[in-house]
């Protein structure tokens, strides 16, 4: 498949993806130490959910859409707050016109101190991504493939923080270059913080990604999967990979899960998991 960000603003797989990007932000930040993002396939930032790429399959409908209308209660409603209040910070009140990526939402939860790197390759979202980051000098816009990126500016000079590989997947090879990529990375920085996102269209591709970091030597690999139970013709299920995650993270995404499954998923279909792939002794 090729999961192009414009064309899926705001749809599940961002929705489950961005709620947990932000928890690990919040968690960034809560410490004094400085620290930096990088996003390796940043795409354009920011999505106009009326125009001709988003409005196409008006997929945001069954993605942010649901969970803002959603009635979701407790400690879970106060874990998606900062992600809503993001969301709801660039449009206004009681509309919902415009749709943060991962650049953008990463940049709401930097301090003075700390940095963004977005690289994005593809010509004309590149452009928008630039033009999107403008003017903040925390942050920086790349046009370079993301796969480079990785091998390029890993490990951040600040030795804290957060990288995120959020590729296309153009190709079934794509997962395997995912597992590779992550772990020469790892080599060269072992105790950052790397979150993946994966489209799960069968579980071949995903399962194989599974085999593969678990007798990587990696240690603490946590995996979340949320499947919403759309038809099978669309994308139904996704999937997150978390490296060396926050340690109250993890419980954090035990309460996320469900409550993003009941406000997103069909009728009473729906389902998640979350294990430990490694786990340090």
């Amino acid at each position: 498949m090729n999961y192009c960000h414009a064309f899926h603003a705001g749809n599940f797989a961002d929705v489950v993806k961005h709620a947990i990007l932000v928890r690990v932000l919040v968690h960034l930040r809560a410490k004094p130490a400085l620290f930096r993002v990088l996003d390796t396939h940043a795409g354009a930032g920011l999505y106009d959910l009326a125009g001709p790429q988003a409005s196409r399959g008006a997929e945001w409908r069954e993605g942010i859409a649901r969970l803002i209308a959603a009635s979701a209660q407790g400690q879970a409603r106060t874990l998606l707050a900062p992600y809503l209040d993001a969301v709801a910070a660039l449009n206004a009140p009681d509309q919902l016109t415009l749709y943060p990526g991962s650049p953008m939402l990463a940049r709401a939860f930097l301090r003075q101190t700390d940095r963004l790197l977005a690289c994005e390759l593809e010509p004309r979202a590149a452009s928008a991504l630039a033009g999107n980051l403008r003017g903040d000098p925390r942050c920086k816009a790349i046009a370079i493939d993301g796969w480079t990126a990785l091998h390029a500016y890993v490990p951040p000079k600040e030795r804290r923080g957060l990288i995120l590989i959020d590729p296309s997947f153009e190709d079934a090879a794509e997962f395997r270059h995912l597992e590779h990529a992550l772990v020469a990375a790892h080599r060269k920085w072992a105790t950052g913080i790397y979150l993946l996102w994966y489209p799960i269209k069968d579980r071949h591709s995903p399962d194989v990604l599974a085999r593969g970091l678990r007798t990587s030597g990696i240690a603490n690999i946590l995996r979340a999967e949320i499947d919403v139970a759309v038809p099978r013709d669309r994308l139904h299920a996704c999937g997150l990979v978390l490296v060396n995650p926050p340690w109250k993270l993890e419980s954090e995404i035990k309460l996320l899960l469900p409550a993003l499954v009941a406000a997103l998923a069909k009728g009473n279909g729906g389902s998640h998991r979350l294990d430990w792939l490694a786990r340090e002794k």
